[in-house]
């Protein structure tokens, strides 16, 4: 099982003897010997929908390659698996862009890849030839299933399209590592665990919020792998009873306040860990707000102030 950010070199395809160059490696830009005699760059991914996942930021540097080279780009579109509509959680502050996150757009954007590939190519000024293939049939309100594709594992933590659903919840908490997230078990992104956690009450005090489309179930569990592994845990299932309903950047907020509020003392914004989690979320706005104990409802409208811009110029790129 590769850990996030692995390295994964160069290799030569056994059936075809063609090179194959990794964007994981030595380099994540396609250099000048990858593109030489090239036709055309072309890009087929299955993204998740939610910004801090590296897949977009591959696209993005392909076609910034493609724009320096001149050769043209070419997308095939692939369903957003939390659906066309949902859009969510803060902007990317310009100082926190990385790898997880090269533009600034929100959280959740609501658009697919191809949808993404065209806002990028103008409204980030990469001027590449740029050409989407669109999808047949695809709705904006569905989501992966309602679709009656199959889904291929975008990478070992996310085994079936719902994961994304949990990834987009559950995926900035995980990269402070005080709590595991059910990556090392058998449900990533599913479960919340900790030592200190008391599962039921934790289980009661979440549900009592009443979040949309979600409940939670107490649990306990030992990883079988990761920092965790083997580690005597407890805390909670998180089971979306409604897709369309479920909010997964409030459940996240909604969440960590929990976690503050019941374990002050365990629960902290570890200084080796704050930036992974401020690149992964977008802003440095969170931390102070979770410390303060602020009121569910203000952090989320906090988070959600900021997307006026990029909801004005969105629908010009929209293909469905």
């Amino acid at each position: 099982m590769r850990a996030a950010g692995h390295f994964v070199r160069d290799r030569i395809d056994e059936k075809t003897g063609c090179p194959v160059y990794s964007l994981y490696g030595s380099f994540r830009h396609p250099t000048a010997k990858m593109l030489e005699n090239l036709d055309i760059l072309i890009f087929d991914m299955q993204d998740i929908g939610s910004r801090a996942y590296t897949y977009i930021t591959t696209m993005a540097y392909c076609m910034q390659a493609a724009a320096e080279h001149d050769i043209p780009f070419l997308l095939l579109d692939r369903p957003n698996p939390l659906g066309g509509t949902l859009i969510e959680g803060p902007m990317l502050e310009k100082r926190f862009e990385s790898f997880i996150g090269v533009y600034p757009i929100p959280y959740i954007y609501g658009m697919t890849i191809g949808e993404l590939a065209l806002y990028f190519n103008s409204e980030f000024n990469i001027n590449c030839d740029c050409h989407v293939v669109p999808m047949q049939n695809w709705q904006r309100s569905m989501i992966f299933k309602e679709t009656g594709l199959p889904w291929v594992p975008t990478s070992p933590h996310v085994p079936n399209p719902e994961t994304a659903f949990y990834l987009a919840a559950l995926g900035c908490l995980g990269e402070l590592q005080v709590v595991n997230e059910g990556v090392g078990y058998t449900m990533p992104f599913e479960l919340i665990g900790a030592s200190f956690i008391n599962a039921e009450s934790f289980a009661a005090d979440l549900n009592n919020i009443d979040l949309a489309g979600v409940r939670f179930r107490p649990v306990h569990y030992s990883p079988y792998y990761t920092d965790w592994k083997s580690k005597s845990l407890q805390g909670v299932q998180m089971h979306i009873l409604n897709f369309k309903e479920f909010r997964p950047m409030r459940t996240q907020i909604a969440i960590m306040l929990l976690l503050r509020k019941q374990y002050p003392d365990s629960f902290q914004f570890k200084p080796e860990r704050i930036g992974m989690f401020e690149k992964a979320i977008g802003t440095d706005r969170v931390q102070p707000m979770i410390e303060e104990g602020r009121n569910l409802d203000f952090i989320y409208q906090d988070l959600q102030a900021f997307m006026s811009s990029f909801l004005e110029t969105r629908d010009q790129y929209l293909l469905y």
